[in-house]
């Protein structure tokens, strides 16, 4: 946006009362003020007083942004907005300096003010901050929205997140909602005797997912360097280095599309558990979120998006074959690979060619029922040719140990028996590397991660959680740009 730009008539006049301000040397930006109260832990305290009384030893400096102005002659109404809530201000300009005066005279709705003053309750029950003294502690120059309509127009609500946050007292509520399950889902794994972690952003090999990495470049190193798309290798190391149990809740990038459930850049917390399987994390991953559900919701039980969601435990338990077969009516293990890719196309793949068995497989099941998958499910049970780090099934061939969650036609977890054959594991990732011809998000060799592989990684199960997919189902949210404070978007044209 342009500095450059024209002002409208609020904006000149809030310029104009800023000079106001300055030629009365009066500083319209102040180094701090010492507040000691908030609103909304003032109203509660004080919520007893009777309707009309005062408490005129309950002295309060309080502050925040001027929300509404009613000016009723010699006295006034104003609302201030601080972290906690609304207060409601009064007014008497008899009983204010002639400095103070100005300030108030000088003051518009958006403005951050400092009062100080005694608490009472209106004859109409409002506890409110009766003014002995105010100060203006930043002066605004750009008016906020209507207060009626807020910000209707979504794409600003995202680019301006600021506004968004002073308007709708809601959208504050989601990202307190989602530090509450950062640090609910910290609190259980730490209790479970769990390390938290940090492992690399820049990465000179990517890996531990299917997708295509930012690079950037180092100068003092000369070489090429990765955006981290998943943490896996690094905290698989740590496994071997005798960490039993870790985790890190981590920024992840991804050079993909944008849409309801995709950023490129988002949080993905990743577990490893030595000495357990895909059985184990499918029982941890449901005990964590059966839990934030009680705790955040009151109940395993709550609505999404105007349908009932269902927590309670145990999980449904689905294959991936047997998920096609009673979504899409189709048995896959009697269909040749020509009768697979043919069923795509008919549904409507995004698939140019047959590619690999496996993938047409994991591809069908996307298009027949992803979506239908309300109430959680792990879905078990993946092709071998999708999962280059996970363990061969014990018992069914061409497939192995892994499963992801799906909730509200959402994936939201992926889970394996890792992988820590170091024979195996290194044929599969010669078999990925090669496959980079045609697939730009196959896996490359990893020859640090093989040789930790090569040490000997004892049986492990790890699981990756979309932190984002979290959030929107516990905070009621139908797409990802609501519950991140910044989500990518296009730049202004």
């Amino acid at each position: 946006m342009s500095r450059e730009k024209k002002d409208n008539p609020l904006r000149a006049e809030k310029k104009r009362k800023l000079q106001n301000l300055r030629e009365l040397n009066i500083n319209p930006y102040p180094y701090k003020y010492e507040r000691t109260g908030l609103a909304t832990e003032i109203q509660e305290k004080y919520a007893s007083l009777e309707d009309g009384e005062k408490n005129p030893e309950a002295v309060f400096k309080v502050a925040g942004r001027v929300m509404t102005k009613r000016p009723m002659g010699k006295a006034a109404f104003f609302n201030i907005q601080d972290t906690t809530g609304k207060m409601q201000i009064y007014l008497k300009k008899e009983e204010i300096s002639e400095e103070e005066k100005a300030v108030f005279a000088n003051m518009d709705i958006g403005d951050i003010v400092g009062v100080e003053g005694y608490a009472f309750k209106t004859k109409k029950g409002e506890v409110s901050i009766h003014t002995q003294k105010i100060e203006m502690l930043c002066k605004s120059i750009e008016p906020l929205p209507e207060k009626f309509h807020g910000l209707a127009d979504i794409e600003l609500k995202y680019r301006h997140r600021h506004l968004d946050l002073i308007m709708d007292s809601d959208s504050r509520k989601v990202f307190e909602t989602r530090a509450k399950i950062l640090k609910e889902i910290r609190a259980y794994l730490d209790a479970q005797g769990f390390l938290e972690v940090e492992t690399p952003m820049l990465q000179p090999i990517y890996g531990g997912a299917a997708a295509k990495p930012f690079a950037t470049h180092h100068n003092a190193l000369d070489m090429q360097l990765f955006m981290k798309i998943s943490p896996e290798t690094y905290l698989k190391r740590l496994i071997v280095g005798g960490m039993e149990k870790v985790y890190d809740m981590n920024r992840n990038f991804r050079n993909e599309g944008i849409d309801r459930t995709h950023n490129p850049e988002f949080t993905m917390i990743e577990w490893y558990e030595a000495y357990t399987d895909y059985f184990d994390q499918m029982e941890r991953v449901e005990t964590l979120m059966e839990s934030l559900a009680v705790k955040l919701k009151g109940s395993a039980k709550f609505e999404y998006q105007g349908k009932e969601l269902d927590f309670t435990t145990p999980w449904r338990r689905l294959s991936m074959v047997d998920a096609i077969k009673e979504y899409g009516e189709m048995d896959v293990e009697a269909m040749s690979d020509e009768e697979i890719f043919s069923a795509c196309k008919k549904i409507g793949t995004s698939l140019e060619k047959a590619g690999r068995r496996g993938e047409m497989i994991s591809e069908l099941f996307e298009l027949v029922a992803e979506e239908k998958l309300w109430n959680p499910t792990f879905i078990t049970d993946y092709p071998v040719d999708i999962s280059p780090l996970t363990k061969m099934h014990r018992e069914k061939k061409d497939y192995v140990e892994r499963f992801e969650l799906f909730i509200g036609g959402m994936e939201l977890a992926n889970s394996y028996s890792e992988l820590n054959d170091p024979i195996d594991q290194y044929e599969r990732l010669k078999d990925q590397e090669a496959q980079r011809v045609v697939n730009e998000e196959a896996q490359p060799m990893d020859e640090d991660f093989m040789h930790a592989i090569d040490v000997g990684m004892p049986p492990t199960g790890g699981l990756g959680l979309g932190i984002e997919r979290v959030v929107m189902l516990l905070t009621d949210r139908p797409s990802i740009r609501d519950i991140i404070l910044f989500p990518t978007l296009r730049p202004q044209a």
